[in-house]
């Protein structure tokens, strides 16, 4: 990836670091799928006027389902099983656990996609990523059923962030990514509605978890899958899922520095793993090895263009994983 890509990709990494940190604020007061709903209500409210006004809905309609398929598959059931799984571990592991979807990515792709299998040292750099967060996981939670249980719910909603990119990229390309981000946030919302129903509190949250899980729609999920998409559609799945490799580092400090959440040796030795991982898996080559020239890129909230799959980049180019 070029240098333009990586300053928007450890962006996002900062931002969906920082949600972690907002589910665990909104949990004190709300549901995971109160919580949940309110993050998707947040971003569509955001979102759809901005897309509105930017005519960014151009080519939606006719693919209707697949935006559907997203918005349950990528969005909401991920989301309602972070939150899910927050109840019993922290937010620092939790941002950690989602580092299996390139993982996931690079298994499904073996059948689903050929520009995006990994090979080689980024072959590499996926299972040396996904080594850290076992470790974390084993020595974590591994002596505790419930935590064990909320890390694996957060582990599957990695899952649902993989096979949602290769929906995107194969089904969505060409529809501009904010009008992506603002109709599969709409489609989540609707989605939502019943878990929202089913777990509404009894009394009105107080000022600080409602504020939190509205930084986390506007902030956390409306501006962040703009980026996300952008990514998507330009340098492809198994790059843009670097992410997930990049965010744990800011979840481990946010939330040690503002909820207190413990940092210990397995913690530090799984983010080395991680971190490690993410550095291979996205460039393909050691430290200090030469770079492969790429294309630039436009900026996030232009729209992607409409390729056919025999035009889009090769393992040479952007896409190439």
């Amino acid at each position: 990836m070029d240098r333009r890509s990586w300053t928007w990709l450890l962006i996002l990494g900062a931002i969906w670091g920082a949600s972690y940190l907002f589910i665990e604020i909104g949990l004190r007061d709300m549901g995971p799928g109160v919580v949940a709903w309110l993050r998707v209500a947040f971003a569509a409210a955001v979102l759809v006027p901005v897309a509105a006004a930017q005519g960014a809905f151009a080519g939606a309609r006719s693919r209707a389902g697949w935006l559907i398929a997203v918005g349950v598959i990528q969005v909401a059931g991920p989301f309602v099983l972070i939150a899910q799984g927050q109840e019993e571990i922290t937010s620092s592991l939790a941002g950690i656990l989602v580092a299996a979807a390139p993982l996931f990515t690079a298994l499904l792709a073996f059948g689903l996609d050929s520009e995006e299998r990994s090979h080689g040292l980024r072959l590499v750099g996926v299972f040396v990523g996904f080594a850290g967060v076992a470790v974390l996981l084993g020595l974590d939670v591994g002596g505790d059923g419930a935590a064990l249980l909320g890390g694996l719910m957060v582990v599957l909603a990695s899952l649902g962030y993989a096979i949602g990119g290769f929906i995107v990229k194969d089904k969505l390309t060409g529809i501009a990514p904010v009008g992506m981000s603002a109709l599969v946030m709409t489609v989540s919302t609707v989605a939502l509605v019943p878990l929202a129903i089913a777990g509404a509190p009894d009394s009105l949250p107080g000022a600080g978890p409602l504020a939190a899980v509205a930084a986390l729609g506007v902030l956390g999920t409306g501006g962040a899958f703009v980026i996300f998409y952008w990514l998507m559609t330009t340098v492809g799945p198994a790059r843009t899922f670097v992410v997930t490799f990049v965010a744990p580092a800011f979840a481990v400090v946010y939330g040690a520095t503002l909820l207190d959440e413990p940092i210990d040796l397995e913690t530090i030795a799984g983010l080395v793993l991680i971190l490690s991982g993410c550095w291979l898996a996205a460039e393909g080559r050691l430290p200090g090895g030469r770079r492969p020239r790429e294309a630039p890129e436009a900026p996030p909230g232009s729209p992607a263009p409409a390729t056919s799959r025999a035009a889009r980049p090769t393992r040479s180019g952007p896409a190439a994983s």
